[in-house]
């Protein structure tokens, strides 16, 4: 059976054009992706950090050609939903920050352990990468 297209017109009504709906829908994903990777660095110590990265960085591809392509009656319409994804970024570059610094830690406190078993008294690791003598 063969159903016409509307074609559209000057006059014809105009909704959301499927640009903006995609940048609420991206912004949408981000923002589920974005609480998923901060819940899990806080609580999963297997969390899979660079396959998030990947993703975020697909998003952030695919949020920047729809911002590219839409024009700024979209971007204000969508300005709240911006703000949130904002704050929610905020939060996950604080967890972020404070999974590093564990990290970080951790890494610290392993490198000194190493260097004070492999201290026997005459050569000292510290001295020598001190720039030191024994």
């Amino acid at each position: 059976m063969y159903t016409s297209v509307p074609s559209t017109r000057a006059g014809a009504p105009s909704g959301p054009s499927p640009r903006s709906g995609s940048l609420g829908t991206i912004i949408a994903r981000i923002e589920e992706a974005i609480e998923a990777e901060t819940a899990a660095i806080r609580t999963d110590v297997n969390f899979d950090l660079k396959a998030s990265n990947a993703r975020k960085s697909r998003h952030l591809y695919d949020l920047n050609r729809a911002v590219r392509d839409v024009g700024a009656d979209t971007l204000e319409a969508h300005r709240p939903d911006i703000a949130r994804l904002r704050a929610k970024l905020a939060d996950n570059e604080s967890a972020i920050k404070a999974h590093l610094s564990a990290v970080n830690e951790v890494a610290r406190l392993l490198q000194d352990a190493i260097e004070r078993s492999e201290d026997d008294g005459t050569y000292s690791t510290r001295a020598f990468g001190a720039g030191g003598r024994p």
